[in-house]
């Protein structure tokens, strides 16, 4: 899960560019990167760490032109490292590109090995490389028609952004498994492109649409064009971005995710209620799922544990030491909330049980007098190969536990999971207008009908079901690779 942005016609395109990504910080925190384009070459910076962290203003002002495109990363495929940190930029026979990528490609390996038979040499272990290699390889003419070869040649989740000095270009894979969306400044002719569309509230820009999936939108001085080089297959939206990795104040094709995520917590508590005094969240991603929860029982809400803010997402935190640490560091409950208190907890998913674990033990220890664990998604038992870094199998609690045995782990009196069917009809009812504005349906019940164009085949749940839209084959040599990383 990586955050990509990217402007077309502005003085200030580092500037703005570098806003872009502070607002998707969200969405990878380990490294940054920004292009520039002045018409004629392009300018790169990247580093580890966040972005405020890479882009001191001095550096900004190395990076001028009208264009950009920059990316917040944190790895799926490849390392930790500055050799992996993004957009990618190279020189090639034909000119320069820089590529930025959300997403995983399921045949990276396979390809990395045809290429290097025919010379290549690589010098990261991305998967984005290898889009870039095959770009550069293609025999197409135009610009458009070689990345659609290249395109053409992978498998997998990729949300694209390419610059060169003439004009930027953006992807998305035919089951527009990641999001992407498109949007202008007023009254210019300057267009923004980014991962999520609260990246363009932060610099004024308006939300135009989404980028559909298969989609390739070229923008140059000519403006804005769309090309359709795939053939159209069944849609495959990642559901997990409603449920947890994208901000609340987002719309994503079309949904809310912010009334999404309260459908969740109301679907939650129809399904698995129980008498309490008090709901609180798990912050910061579980309280928009706490609110509908708390509305639909009739129960208060409080905010009973407390986050710091100076502390990053712990399930994207790389290393498995900070990952629990960082709990203990994050979190921090209010006794006077909870001493002598039946409460209520909810979260958006239980990966591996230590986190929920040691929450309970918060609470117990804050005085809670019962601890009922309540997840607004179904059980986690499968890997995600599309680009979140989620454990092996055999790492995830659920795919060898039932959930009395995940709630004996955890030590809490109860624990229940979000059924897979109410977690898509509570999406596909936050389907709001082309203006953005919700169109305030109430939650349809089990026995009501959907929007027929939105059902659960319209998105990916492989990580909860097993069935996933693109297969994978572990290569032997990946392996080989995350074991150099480490």
């Amino acid at each position: 899960m990586c955050g990509v942005f990217g402007i077309y016609g502005h003085k200030e395109a580092a500037n703005l560019t570098y806003l872009g990504l502070h607002a998707l910080q969200h969405r990878g925190q380990e490294s940054a990167g920004i292009v520039t384009s002045d018409g004629s070459q392009l300018s790169l910076h990247r580093g580890m760490g966040h972005v405020i962290d890479v882009f001191p203003p001095e550096q900004l002002e190395r990076l001028g032109g009208p264009h950009a495109i920059g990316h917040v990363r944190y790895s799926t495929a490849g390392g930790s490292a500055l050799k992996n940190a993004q957009p990618i930029a190279v020189d090639y026979a034909r000119g320069s590109i820089a590529v930025a990528h959300n997403g995983n490609l399921t045949n990276a390996e396979a390809l990395r090995e045809k290429l290097e038979e025919r010379g290549s040499i690589f010098q990261s272990t991305s998967d984005t490389e290898v889009i870039v290699h095959l770009f550069a390889m293609s025999q197409q003419r135009s610009f458009e028609d070689r990345v659609a070869d290249a395109l053409g040649q992978v498998q997998g989740a990729y949300s694209l952004l390419i610059l060169t000095p003439e004009s930027m270009i953006a992807v998305r894979d035919p089951m527009g498994i990641r999001p992407l969306c498109l949007g202008k400044l007023p009254g210019t002719e300057t267009f923004v492109v980014a991962s999520e569309p609260s990246s363009f509230d932060l610099i004024d820009a308006e939300y135009v649409r989404d980028i559909e999936p298969g989609e390739m939108l070229v923008i140059d001085q000519r403006g804005v064009r769309s090309v359709w080089p795939f053939a159209p297959v069944k849609r495959h939206t990642c559901i997990f971005e409603y449920v947890y990795f994208a901000r609340p104040d987002s719309n994503i094709d079309g949904v809310s995710v912010y009334e999404a995520r309260k459908n969740l917590g109301r679907a939650l508590a129809r399904e698995h209620g129980v008498k309490a005094d008090v709901v609180i969240p798990v912050p910061d991603s579980g309280v928009p799922a706490t609110i509908g929860y708390a509305e639909e029982s009739h129960l208060p809400f409080e905010l009973g544990l407390v986050r710091s803010h100076y502390v990053g997402r712990t399930f994207i935190e790389p290393r498995q030491s900070i990952r629990h640490f960082g709990v203990r560091l994050k979190l921090n409950p209010i006794s006077a909330i909870l001493k002598g208190k039946v409460v209520v907890v909810v979260d958006d998913s239980i990966v591996r049980g230590t986190t929920s674990r040691k929450i309970v033990k918060m609470l117990r220890d804050a005085g809670a007098k019962e601890v009922h664990m309540r997840i607004s998604s179904p059980p986690t038992k499968w890997p995600c190969y599309y680009g979140i870094d989620t454990p092996t199998r055999g790492e995830l609690i659920a795919s060898s536990h039932s959930v009395e045995e995940i709630n004996q782990y955890i030590t809490s009196d109860t624990l229940a999971y979000l059924s897979l069917d109410s977690m898509v009809r509570s999406v596909v009812s936050a389907r709001t207008e082309a203006t953005g504005r919700s169109t305030k349906r109430t939650l349809p019940m089990a026995d009501e009908p959907v929007d027929p164009s939105l059902d659960k085949k319209s998105f990916c749940t492989a990580c909860w079901t097993g069935q996933y839209p693109i297969q994978f084959t572990p290569h032997p040599r990946q392996n080989q690779l995350r074991l150099l990383d480490l």
